[in-house]
Protein backbone atom coordinates (compact mmCIF):
# COMPACT_ATOMS: atom_id res chain seq x y z
CA UNK A 1 0.00 0.00 0.00
CA UNK A 2 1.44 3.36 -1.04
CA UNK A 3 1.59 6.22 1.41
CA UNK A 4 2.84 9.76 1.49
CA UNK A 5 6.26 9.94 3.12
CA UNK A 6 5.25 12.81 5.44
CA UNK A 7 2.99 10.58 7.58
CA UNK A 8 5.03 9.79 10.68
CA UNK A 9 4.35 8.22 14.06
CA UNK A 10 2.90 10.72 16.51
CA UNK A 11 5.54 11.89 19.02
CA UNK A 12 3.02 12.67 21.75
CA UNK A 13 3.83 10.43 24.73
CA UNK A 14 5.03 12.21 27.86
CA UNK A 15 6.66 10.92 31.02
CA UNK A 16 3.42 9.71 32.65
CA UNK A 17 2.42 7.71 29.57
CA UNK A 18 5.90 6.21 29.32
CA UNK A 19 5.91 5.37 33.04
CA UNK A 20 2.50 3.74 32.74
CA UNK A 21 3.80 1.62 29.86
CA UNK A 22 6.80 0.42 31.88
CA UNK A 23 4.78 -0.34 35.01
CA UNK A 24 1.77 -1.68 33.12
CA UNK A 25 3.75 -4.11 30.96
CA UNK A 26 5.64 -5.47 33.98
CA UNK A 27 2.85 -5.79 36.55
CA UNK A 28 0.49 -8.38 35.13
CA UNK A 29 -0.61 -11.32 37.25
CA UNK A 30 2.81 -12.48 38.51
CA UNK A 31 2.92 -10.46 41.72
CA UNK A 32 -0.53 -11.75 42.69
CA UNK A 33 0.12 -15.43 42.00
CA UNK A 34 3.88 -16.08 42.36
CA UNK A 35 4.18 -15.49 46.10
CA UNK A 36 3.79 -19.17 46.99
CA UNK A 37 6.16 -20.50 44.32
CA UNK A 38 8.95 -18.05 45.18
CA UNK A 39 8.53 -18.77 48.90
CA UNK A 40 8.51 -22.52 48.36
CA UNK A 41 11.70 -22.35 46.30
CA UNK A 42 13.43 -19.98 48.72
CA UNK A 43 12.59 -21.98 51.83
CA UNK A 44 11.92 -19.04 54.16
CA UNK A 45 10.22 -15.65 54.10
CA UNK A 46 13.52 -13.81 54.59
CA UNK A 47 15.17 -15.63 51.69
CA UNK A 48 12.08 -15.05 49.52
CA UNK A 49 12.25 -11.32 50.18
CA UNK A 50 15.92 -11.36 49.21
CA UNK A 51 14.97 -13.18 45.98
CA UNK A 52 12.41 -10.50 45.08
CA UNK A 53 14.92 -7.78 45.93
CA UNK A 54 17.81 -9.25 43.96
CA UNK A 55 15.54 -9.99 40.99
CA UNK A 56 14.56 -6.32 41.06
CA UNK A 57 18.18 -5.17 41.32
CA UNK A 58 19.18 -7.31 38.32
CA UNK A 59 16.22 -5.91 36.39
CA UNK A 60 17.18 -2.36 37.37
CA UNK A 61 20.77 -2.82 36.19
CA UNK A 62 19.43 -4.17 32.90
CA UNK A 63 17.07 -1.22 32.58
CA UNK A 64 19.79 1.35 33.31
CA UNK A 65 22.05 -0.29 30.74
CA UNK A 66 19.35 -0.17 28.05
CA UNK A 67 18.51 3.39 29.11
CA UNK A 68 21.98 4.59 28.07
CA UNK A 69 21.75 2.72 24.75
CA UNK A 70 18.20 3.91 24.12
CA UNK A 71 19.10 7.53 24.81
CA UNK A 72 21.67 7.29 21.99
CA UNK A 73 19.21 5.55 19.60
CA UNK A 74 15.75 6.97 20.42
CA UNK A 75 14.02 5.32 17.48
CA UNK A 76 10.96 3.14 17.01
CA UNK A 77 11.80 -0.57 17.34
CA UNK A 78 13.81 -0.71 20.56
CA UNK A 79 15.97 -3.81 20.81
CA UNK A 80 15.65 -4.42 17.06
CA UNK A 81 17.25 -1.03 16.36
CA UNK A 82 19.94 -1.43 19.03
CA UNK A 83 21.03 -4.82 17.70
CA UNK A 84 21.16 -3.50 14.13
CA UNK A 85 23.26 -0.46 15.06
CA UNK A 86 25.67 -2.45 17.24
CA UNK A 87 25.99 -5.78 15.38
CA UNK A 88 24.64 -5.27 11.88
CA UNK A 89 21.36 -5.63 10.00
CA UNK A 90 21.09 -9.43 10.21
CA UNK A 91 21.30 -9.47 14.01
CA UNK A 92 18.81 -6.64 14.22
CA UNK A 93 16.44 -8.52 11.93
CA UNK A 94 16.70 -11.77 13.92
CA UNK A 95 15.98 -10.04 17.23
CA UNK A 96 12.94 -8.35 15.70
CA UNK A 97 11.82 -11.49 13.85
CA UNK A 98 11.68 -13.55 17.05
CA UNK A 99 9.68 -10.86 18.82
CA UNK A 100 7.05 -10.24 16.13
CA UNK A 101 6.50 -13.79 14.89
CA UNK A 102 6.47 -15.78 18.13
CA UNK A 103 7.41 -14.08 21.39
CA UNK A 104 5.21 -10.96 21.28
CA UNK A 105 2.05 -12.63 19.93
CA UNK A 106 2.54 -15.56 22.33
CA UNK A 107 2.71 -13.20 25.30
CA UNK A 108 -0.44 -11.39 24.16
CA UNK A 109 -2.22 -14.70 23.54
CA UNK A 110 -1.14 -16.06 26.91
CA UNK A 111 -2.48 -12.99 28.73
CA UNK A 112 -5.75 -13.18 26.76
CA UNK A 113 -6.18 -16.87 27.58
CA UNK A 114 -5.55 -16.26 31.28
CA UNK A 115 -7.92 -13.29 31.26
CA UNK A 116 -10.61 -15.50 29.73
CA UNK A 117 -10.18 -18.03 32.56
CA UNK A 118 -10.62 -15.28 35.15
CA UNK A 119 -13.70 -13.89 33.38
CA UNK A 120 -15.43 -17.27 33.08
CA UNK A 121 -14.72 -18.02 36.76
CA UNK A 122 -15.77 -14.56 37.94
CA UNK A 123 -19.06 -14.54 36.03
CA UNK A 124 -19.64 -18.33 36.37
CA UNK A 125 -19.64 -18.84 32.61
CA UNK A 126 -19.07 -22.05 30.66
CA UNK A 127 -15.45 -22.97 30.07
CA UNK A 128 -16.38 -23.36 26.39
CA UNK A 129 -16.44 -19.56 26.20
CA UNK A 130 -12.78 -19.17 27.11
CA UNK A 131 -11.40 -19.14 23.57
CA UNK A 132 -14.08 -16.72 22.24
CA UNK A 133 -13.50 -14.42 25.24
CA UNK A 134 -9.74 -14.50 24.69
CA UNK A 135 -10.23 -13.58 21.01
CA UNK A 136 -12.63 -10.78 21.96
CA UNK A 137 -10.07 -9.41 24.44
CA UNK A 138 -7.38 -9.33 21.72
CA UNK A 139 -9.81 -7.67 19.31
CA UNK A 140 -10.92 -5.09 21.89
CA UNK A 141 -7.38 -4.06 22.82
CA UNK A 142 -6.32 -4.09 19.17
CA UNK A 143 -9.17 -1.78 18.13
CA UNK A 144 -8.18 0.69 20.84
CA UNK A 145 -4.71 0.75 19.33
CA UNK A 146 -6.10 1.52 15.88
CA UNK A 147 -6.72 5.00 17.27
CA UNK A 148 -4.11 7.61 18.08
CA UNK A 149 -1.42 6.49 20.51
CA UNK A 150 -2.91 8.96 22.99
CA UNK A 151 -5.93 6.65 23.40
CA UNK A 152 -3.72 3.64 24.07
CA UNK A 153 -1.61 5.70 26.46
CA UNK A 154 -4.73 6.91 28.30
CA UNK A 155 -5.97 3.33 28.67
CA UNK A 156 -2.51 2.38 29.92
CA UNK A 157 -2.51 5.12 32.56
CA UNK A 158 -6.05 4.22 33.73
CA UNK A 159 -5.39 0.49 33.92
CA UNK A 160 -2.06 1.09 35.68
CA UNK A 161 -3.83 3.20 38.31
CA UNK A 162 -6.52 0.51 38.51
CA UNK A 163 -4.02 -2.30 39.07
CA UNK A 164 -2.19 -0.28 41.73
CA UNK A 165 -5.35 -0.10 43.86
CA UNK A 166 -5.34 -3.80 44.88
CA UNK A 167 -1.56 -3.58 45.26
CA UNK A 168 -2.01 -0.64 47.65
CA UNK A 169 -4.78 -2.47 49.54
CA UNK A 170 -2.55 -5.52 50.09
CA UNK A 171 0.35 -3.35 51.24
CA UNK A 172 -1.67 -1.17 53.62
CA UNK A 173 -3.62 -4.00 55.25
CA UNK A 174 -0.63 -6.32 55.51
CA UNK A 175 1.75 -3.78 57.00
CA UNK A 176 -0.75 -2.08 59.34
CA UNK A 177 -2.98 -4.95 60.40
CA UNK A 178 -0.97 -8.12 59.79
CA UNK A 179 -0.03 -9.90 62.99
CA UNK A 180 2.53 -12.45 61.77
CA UNK A 181 6.28 -11.99 61.72
CA UNK A 182 7.19 -11.32 58.11
CA UNK A 183 10.77 -12.52 58.53
CA UNK A 184 12.40 -15.82 59.48
CA UNK A 185 9.38 -18.06 58.83
CA UNK A 186 10.42 -21.34 57.24
CA UNK A 187 8.51 -23.81 55.07
CA UNK A 188 8.92 -27.56 54.79
CA UNK A 189 8.36 -28.03 51.04
CA UNK A 190 11.47 -26.24 49.84
CA UNK A 191 14.34 -28.09 48.23
CA UNK A 192 17.07 -29.21 50.59
CA UNK A 193 19.64 -27.52 48.37
CA UNK A 194 19.27 -23.95 49.56
CA UNK A 195 21.71 -22.45 47.07
CA UNK A 196 20.05 -24.04 44.07
CA UNK A 197 16.58 -23.22 45.37
CA UNK A 198 17.52 -19.59 46.00
CA UNK A 199 18.81 -19.28 42.44
CA UNK A 200 15.59 -20.73 41.00
CA UNK A 201 13.58 -18.38 43.26
CA UNK A 202 15.45 -15.40 41.79
CA UNK A 203 14.76 -16.79 38.31
CA UNK A 204 11.02 -16.91 39.11
CA UNK A 205 11.08 -13.25 40.17
CA UNK A 206 12.98 -12.22 37.02
CA UNK A 207 10.10 -13.50 34.89
CA UNK A 208 7.70 -11.46 37.06
CA UNK A 209 9.84 -8.36 36.39
CA UNK A 210 10.09 -8.91 32.62
CA UNK A 211 8.45 -6.54 30.11
CA UNK A 212 10.14 -3.25 31.01
CA UNK A 213 12.15 -3.14 27.75
CA UNK A 214 9.02 -2.82 25.60
CA UNK A 215 8.85 0.94 26.22
CA UNK A 216 11.97 1.19 24.03
CA UNK A 217 9.84 0.13 21.05
CA UNK A 218 8.01 3.46 21.37
CA UNK A 219 11.19 5.57 21.11
CA UNK A 220 9.86 7.35 18.02
CA UNK A 221 6.67 8.41 19.83
CA UNK A 222 8.06 9.69 23.15
CA UNK A 223 8.60 13.40 23.63
CA UNK A 224 12.29 14.22 24.15
CA UNK A 225 13.17 10.49 24.26
CA UNK A 226 16.83 11.06 25.12
CA UNK A 227 15.69 12.24 28.56
CA UNK A 228 12.25 10.68 28.94
CA UNK A 229 13.20 7.10 28.03
CA UNK A 230 15.90 6.73 30.74
CA UNK A 231 13.60 8.35 33.31
CA UNK A 232 10.64 6.11 32.46
CA UNK A 233 12.73 2.93 32.56
CA UNK A 234 14.59 3.85 35.78
CA UNK A 235 11.66 5.22 37.78
CA UNK A 236 9.28 2.55 36.46
CA UNK A 237 11.48 -0.38 37.49
CA UNK A 238 12.23 1.18 40.90
CA UNK A 239 8.50 1.65 41.55
CA UNK A 240 7.76 -1.95 40.51
CA UNK A 241 10.57 -3.23 42.76
CA UNK A 242 9.18 -1.29 45.75
CA UNK A 243 5.63 -2.53 45.03
CA UNK A 244 6.76 -6.15 44.75
CA UNK A 245 8.72 -5.98 48.00
CA UNK A 246 5.89 -4.32 49.95
CA UNK A 247 3.22 -6.67 48.56
CA UNK A 248 5.36 -9.64 49.57
CA UNK A 249 5.83 -8.19 53.07
CA UNK A 250 2.09 -7.54 53.33
CA UNK A 251 1.19 -11.11 52.36
CA UNK A 252 3.81 -12.58 54.72
CA UNK A 253 2.50 -10.50 57.65
CA UNK A 254 -1.08 -11.59 57.04
CA UNK A 255 -0.76 -15.38 56.62
CA UNK A 256 1.65 -18.01 57.97
CA UNK A 257 4.33 -18.98 55.48
CA UNK A 258 3.35 -22.64 55.39
CA UNK A 259 -0.26 -21.76 54.58
CA UNK A 260 0.90 -19.53 51.70
CA UNK A 261 2.87 -22.44 50.21
CA UNK A 262 -0.02 -24.87 50.70
CA UNK A 263 -2.45 -22.51 48.96
CA UNK A 264 -0.17 -22.06 45.94
CA UNK A 265 -1.63 -19.70 43.34
CA UNK A 266 -4.66 -19.18 45.58
CA UNK A 267 -2.55 -17.53 48.31
CA UNK A 268 -3.23 -13.91 47.33
CA UNK A 269 -6.99 -14.46 46.76
CA UNK A 270 -7.07 -16.15 50.19
CA UNK A 271 -5.31 -13.09 51.59
CA UNK A 272 -8.02 -10.86 50.11
CA UNK A 273 -10.78 -12.95 51.69
CA UNK A 274 -8.94 -12.97 55.04
CA UNK A 275 -8.44 -9.20 54.93
CA UNK A 276 -11.67 -7.96 53.40
CA UNK A 277 -14.11 -10.89 53.38
CA UNK A 278 -15.76 -12.44 50.32
CA UNK A 279 -16.14 -9.05 48.69
CA UNK A 280 -12.37 -8.65 49.01
CA UNK A 281 -11.77 -11.75 46.91
CA UNK A 282 -14.09 -10.42 44.21
CA UNK A 283 -12.44 -6.99 44.23
CA UNK A 284 -9.01 -8.59 43.92
CA UNK A 285 -10.18 -10.58 40.91
CA UNK A 286 -11.42 -7.35 39.33
CA UNK A 287 -8.03 -5.79 40.06
CA UNK A 288 -6.22 -8.69 38.41
CA UNK A 289 -8.54 -8.50 35.38
CA UNK A 290 -7.76 -4.79 35.02
CA UNK A 291 -4.08 -5.55 35.53
CA UNK A 292 -4.03 -8.11 32.71
CA UNK A 293 -5.96 -5.81 30.39
CA UNK A 294 -3.37 -3.10 31.00
CA UNK A 295 -0.53 -5.52 30.45
CA UNK A 296 -2.11 -6.68 27.18
CA UNK A 297 -2.62 -3.09 26.06
CA UNK A 298 1.04 -2.29 26.67
CA UNK A 299 2.14 -5.25 24.58
CA UNK A 300 -0.34 -4.56 21.76
CA UNK A 301 0.93 -0.97 21.69
CA UNK A 302 4.62 -1.89 21.58
CA UNK A 303 5.17 -5.10 19.59
CA UNK A 304 3.56 -3.80 16.35
CA UNK A 305 6.09 -0.94 16.45
CA UNK A 306 8.86 -3.50 15.89
CA UNK A 307 7.00 -4.92 12.89
CA UNK A 308 6.41 -1.40 11.57
CA UNK A 309 10.11 -0.48 11.94
CA UNK A 310 11.19 -3.68 10.17
CA UNK A 311 8.69 -3.05 7.37
CA UNK A 312 10.02 0.50 6.95
CA UNK A 313 13.42 -1.11 6.33
CA UNK A 314 11.88 -3.56 3.78
CA UNK A 315 13.01 -6.59 5.79
CA UNK A 316 9.80 -8.60 6.06
CA UNK A 317 7.14 -9.81 3.59
CA UNK A 318 4.35 -7.31 2.77
CA UNK A 319 6.57 -4.43 3.92
CA UNK A 320 4.62 -1.78 1.98
CA UNK A 321 1.41 -2.76 3.74
CA UNK A 322 2.90 -3.34 7.20
CA UNK A 323 4.66 0.04 7.16
CA UNK A 324 1.39 1.88 6.51
CA UNK A 325 0.30 4.53 9.01
CA UNK A 326 -3.24 5.86 9.12
CA UNK A 327 -3.00 9.51 7.98
CA UNK A 328 -5.18 10.81 10.86
CA UNK A 329 -4.40 8.54 13.81
CA UNK A 330 -0.82 7.78 12.64
CA UNK A 331 -1.27 4.27 13.99
CA UNK A 332 0.38 1.26 12.29
CA UNK A 333 -2.95 -0.38 11.46
CA UNK A 334 -1.74 -3.37 9.49
CA UNK A 335 1.18 -4.20 11.78
CA UNK A 336 -1.22 -4.12 14.74
CA UNK A 337 -3.68 -6.31 12.81
CA UNK A 338 -0.92 -8.80 11.94
CA UNK A 339 0.17 -9.14 15.58
CA UNK A 340 -3.49 -9.60 16.61
CA UNK A 341 -4.03 -12.31 13.98
CA UNK A 342 -0.93 -14.26 15.01
CA UNK A 343 -1.97 -14.01 18.67
CA UNK A 344 -5.49 -15.16 17.80
CA UNK A 345 -4.16 -18.19 15.90
CA UNK A 346 -2.03 -19.08 18.91
CA UNK A 347 -5.04 -18.89 21.23
CA UNK A 348 -7.02 -21.29 19.01
CA UNK A 349 -4.39 -23.81 17.93
CA UNK A 350 -1.41 -23.67 20.32
CA UNK A 351 -0.39 -23.34 23.94
CA UNK A 352 0.75 -19.68 24.05
CA UNK A 353 2.20 -20.09 27.56
CA UNK A 354 4.55 -22.76 26.26
CA UNK A 355 5.47 -20.73 23.18
CA UNK A 356 6.39 -17.68 25.26
CA UNK A 357 8.45 -19.87 27.61
CA UNK A 358 10.28 -21.42 24.65
CA UNK A 359 11.23 -17.99 23.29
CA UNK A 360 12.62 -16.71 26.60
CA UNK A 361 16.00 -18.27 25.78
CA UNK A 362 16.65 -16.42 22.52
CA UNK A 363 15.13 -13.16 23.79
CA UNK A 364 17.57 -13.23 26.70
CA UNK A 365 20.44 -14.05 24.32
CA UNK A 366 19.62 -10.81 22.50
CA UNK A 367 19.42 -9.02 25.87
CA UNK A 368 22.93 -10.07 26.83
CA UNK A 369 24.24 -9.07 23.40
CA UNK A 370 22.65 -5.64 23.87
CA UNK A 371 24.23 -5.23 27.32
CA UNK A 372 27.66 -6.18 25.95
CA UNK A 373 26.95 -3.71 23.17
CA UNK A 374 27.15 -0.84 25.67
CA UNK A 375 30.86 -1.54 26.07
CA UNK A 376 31.21 -1.59 22.27
CA UNK A 377 29.46 1.77 21.93
CA UNK A 378 31.69 3.38 24.54
CA UNK A 379 34.80 1.99 22.85
CA UNK A 380 33.70 3.16 19.40
CA UNK A 381 32.69 6.63 20.60
CA UNK A 382 34.82 7.39 23.68
CA UNK A 383 34.33 11.17 23.48
CA UNK A 384 30.63 11.19 22.63
CA UNK A 385 28.46 13.38 24.83
CA UNK A 386 25.66 11.20 26.16
CA UNK A 387 22.24 12.34 27.37
CA UNK A 388 22.30 9.57 29.99
CA UNK A 389 25.22 7.70 31.53
CA UNK A 390 24.57 4.42 33.31
CA UNK A 391 25.44 4.84 37.01
CA UNK A 392 28.39 2.88 38.47
CA UNK A 393 29.74 1.93 35.04
CA UNK A 394 31.07 -0.73 34.38
CA UNK A 395 29.60 -2.51 37.44
CA UNK A 396 25.97 -1.95 36.44
CA UNK A 397 26.12 -3.54 32.96
CA UNK A 398 28.30 -6.37 34.34
CA UNK A 399 25.59 -7.21 36.90
CA UNK A 400 22.98 -7.06 34.12
CA UNK A 401 25.04 -9.42 31.95
CA UNK A 402 25.55 -11.83 34.87
CA UNK A 403 21.83 -11.84 35.67
CA UNK A 404 20.80 -12.55 32.08
CA UNK A 405 23.47 -15.25 31.69
CA UNK A 406 21.97 -16.87 34.77
CA UNK A 407 18.59 -17.02 33.03
CA UNK A 408 20.16 -18.42 29.84
CA UNK A 409 22.08 -21.15 31.70
CA UNK A 410 19.00 -22.03 33.75
CA UNK A 411 16.93 -22.37 30.58
CA UNK A 412 19.52 -24.67 28.99
CA UNK A 413 19.58 -26.85 32.11
CA UNK A 414 15.83 -27.03 32.59
CA UNK A 415 14.41 -27.00 29.03
CA UNK A 416 16.92 -28.07 26.41
CA UNK A 417 14.12 -29.07 24.02
CA UNK A 418 12.57 -25.62 24.29
CA UNK A 419 15.98 -24.04 23.69
CA UNK A 420 16.34 -26.10 20.51
CA UNK A 421 12.88 -25.10 19.26
CA UNK A 422 13.63 -21.47 20.09
CA UNK A 423 16.83 -21.69 18.03
CA UNK A 424 14.85 -23.14 15.09
CA UNK A 425 12.44 -20.18 15.17
CA UNK A 426 15.40 -17.83 14.83
CA UNK A 427 17.08 -19.81 12.04
CA UNK A 428 13.87 -19.79 9.98
CA UNK A 429 14.22 -16.03 9.80
CA UNK A 430 17.62 -16.12 8.06
CA UNK A 431 16.45 -17.18 4.55
CA UNK A 432 13.51 -14.77 4.83
CA UNK A 433 15.93 -11.92 5.56
CA UNK A 434 18.13 -12.67 2.56
CA UNK A 435 15.14 -13.22 0.28
CA UNK A 436 13.64 -9.84 1.21
CA UNK A 437 16.99 -8.12 0.73
CA UNK A 438 17.31 -9.72 -2.72
CA UNK A 439 13.80 -8.50 -3.61
CA UNK A 440 14.70 -5.01 -2.44
CA UNK A 441 17.79 -4.96 -4.67
CA UNK A 442 15.66 -6.03 -7.66
CA UNK A 443 13.21 -3.19 -6.96
CA UNK A 444 16.05 -0.68 -6.85
CA UNK A 445 17.39 -1.84 -10.22
CA UNK A 446 14.04 -1.29 -11.95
Amino acid sequence: MQQKENVQLNRSLGLWSALALVIGTVIGSGIFFKQASVLSLAGSTTTALWAWFLGGVITLTAGLTIAEIGAQMPHTGGLYVYMEKMYGKLWGFLSGWMQIIVYGPAMIASLAAYLAILLTDFFHLSSNLRIPLALLAILFIGLINFLSNRFGATIQILTTLGKLLPVAAIIIFGLLFGDHAALNQTVTTASSSSNGSFGVAILATLFAYDGWILIANMGGEIKNPKKMLPRAISFGIILVLVCYMLVTLGVFRTMPAQRIVNLGQNATPAFAVTAFGDIGGKLLNIGVIISILGCMNGKVMTFPRIMYAMAKNHEIPFSKTLSYLHPKTRAPLFSTTAIMLIAGIMVIFFNPDRLSEICIFTVYVFYVMAFVGLFLLRRRNPNQKRAFNVPLYPLTPIVAIAGVLFVIISEIQSDIVGVGVSFIFVVIGIPIYYYEKAQERKELKK
